[in-house]
């Protein structure tokens, strides 16, 4: 990174310059995903009931964040040396260009055997890969700066560069925001839970207040509803429920309220959100 500051200075090429600036936010956001898997080991305890499993998400939304600021600054910069074209030392920017992409080319290897699912690790990847690109596309344009000595090329690469980075860092926002917004795992619907965990379990006459959220990727977290026969042991029900979700959705986190006629909650939020000024979501 400090050579490729050094060099992209003194050779004025913008893609060394964007390239070192990814190197930066990359040694950052690897030792934060490092740090994540660290914390995300530790127990729950009486302020974090659930741990800090959701840690790893945090640090790849933050990631996915500066990736998309880096990306902004480095074509807000491409955009001025198109209009105002600088001098770009063709022979220096090569060599450096090329010890970076040896040292990228490790680094990915090392995080290409690792959980490739994970947001954390696909953070930190796609770091990794678009300074690997970005020294690639280095490569390139001090190749075409020495031999041709047409600079445009030195910019336009870094756009280039920047519009593959940005397909992956969106996802990567996306996907963690989802997560830490509670939403619903993609291949769910909540609608065909209720539906099944009745059709399937006889004792279940009804089944409301579905809510499914992801505490990780791996993890998945539900509490519901559920009316019963009268007959019927609540104990038998919670645990046909439980088992019901567990195999046909692999929700092993699950929280049930069985009801034996109507549902009290209703009755009792309404004080409650009348004063508050709102209504709840009734599911």
């Amino acid at each position: 990174m400090i050579v490729e500051i050094v060099g992209g200075i003194v050779a004025g090429s913008l893609a060394l310059l964007a390239d070192a600036a990814h190197m930066f936010v990359d040694t950052v956001a690897l030792f934060l995903a490092w740090l994540a898997f660290k914390l995300s080991n530790r127990p729950a305890d009486k302020v974090r009931t659930y741990g800090y499993h959701r840690f790893p998400i945090l640090v790849a939304f933050t990631n996915g964040i500066s990736l998309l600021f880096i990306i902004c600054w480095v074509m807000f910069e491409a955009v001025d040396r198109l209009l105002n074209p600088q001098e770009v030392l063709g022979g220096p920017m090569l060599v450096i260009a090329s010890l970076g992409l040896v040292i990228n080319i490790v680094a990915f290897i090392i995080l290409h055997g690792a959980d490739r699912k994970n947001l954390n690790i696909r953070g930190a990847k796609v770091h990794v890969l678009g300074d690997m690109l970005g020294s690639i596309a280095a490569i390139i344009a001090g190749l075409v700066i020495t031999i041709f000595g047409w600079t445009p090329i030195d910019p336009l690469l870094s756009v280039f560069i920047c519009l593959i980075v940005l397909y992956s860092a969106w996802f990567i926002v996306k996907d963690s925001a989802h997560v830490l917004l509670e939403g619903v795992p993609t291949q769910l619907d909540v609608q065909n839970i209720g539906q099944d965990l009745v059709s399937n379990i006889d004792v279940v006459e009804d089944v409301h207040h579905v809510h499914v959220w992801s505490l990780t990727q791996d993890l998945t977290l539900l509490t519901l509803h559920a009316k019963i026969r009268k007959d019927t042991n609540p104990d038998s029900a919670i645990a046909g429920i439980q088992n019901r979700l567990a195999q046909a959705f692999d929700i092993g986190h699950v929280t049930v309220q069985i009801e034996l006629e109507h549902c009290t909650d209703h009755a009792l939020a309404v004080p409650y959100w009348h004063k508050h000024g709102c209504w709840p979501i009734v599911w």
